[in-house]
């Protein structure tokens, strides 16, 4: 294993892992050593997901929570505490985005989505580093943005999520001011358009397949793995400079 990557004997947190790239994620991690948690909503799936990581060969749990439950958030924390003792990696994955037309979306169609992508982030955040990073003076805390928290889209009526993803743009640049100081790098990837379940029919069909190829530079959506080694680059012990960025993994998206 390269020195670069190891993560033996760390533990990652991942929030919105019981399926889609919060799975993806989250094996990425264990892959490279590192002891797994997976929390979200899905008891049975994050269930179904822990057997999954620990043929790898690491330790795993998974702790239902609810990001937009402060309460749920602080229960998830002590229990991740009193298993492993420390976290040294936390990535909030946790999503949800609402899509309709501006004028069309009802207030709880808002809140929603930023309850989740925004305020769900900070409270995971939040209560990871007050109750393990800070004390060790260490963490590595990755947040899950998009492309569309960094530019508009004409394809998708999603104002609330690009509104939520680009809060999490910056509440990251925001977040690694802070804890600096406390050896905590916080960093954001910023996804293009990857199969989950809620995408795939979306991405298999032939009208997307060819608006891609037009806004796209590489000419197709993201496959399987390919925000692996974004996320495990910026977990590494190794990348103790690098904090307060957003990394665009959008096959050129953004770019034009």
């Amino acid at each position: 294993m390269n020195d670069l990557f190891n993560l033996s004997g760390q533990v990652a947190v991942v929030s919105g892992a019981s399926s889609g790239i919060g799975v993806d994620m989250a094996k990425a991690y264990a892959r490279y050593g590192a002891n797994i948690v997976v929390t979200g909503r899905r008891k049975e799936r994050l269930d179904q997901v822990v057997e999954e990581i620990k043929e790898i060969g690491v330790d795993c749990i998974g702790v239902a929570c609810d990001v937009t439950d402060t309460e749920s958030v602080e229960n998830c924390v002590k229990e991740i505490m009193d298993h492993f003792g420390r976290i040294d990696i936390l990535h909030n994955n946790a999503g949800y985005g609402a899509t309709k037309e501006a004028e069309l979306l009802t207030d709880e169609e808002w809140n929603m989505t930023v309850d989740v992508d925004l305020t769900g982030t900070f409270k995971m955040s939040r209560a990871v580093a007050r109750e393990a990073m800070i004390p060790q003076k260490y963490g590595r805390i990755i947040n899950t943005a998009s492309m569309f928290g960094l530019v508009g889209t004409m394809a998708t009526p999603t104002s609330p999520y690009a509104a939520a993803k680009g809060g999490v743009v910056n509440l990251t640049r925001q977040l690694a001011a802070e804890w600096a100081k406390y050896n905590i790098t916080v960093n954001a990837i910023c996804p293009g358009t990857f199969p989950t379940e809620l995408t795939r029919s979306t991405i298999d069909n032939d009208e997307y397949k060819a608006y891609t190829k037009t806004v796209v530079p590489v000419g197709r959506s993201g496959v399987d793995g390919e925000l692996d080694s974004t996320v495990v680059y910026l977990a590494s012990p190794k990348s103790s400079y690098v904090t307060g960025q957003a990394i665009a993994v959008d096959g050129g998206y953004t770019c034009i």
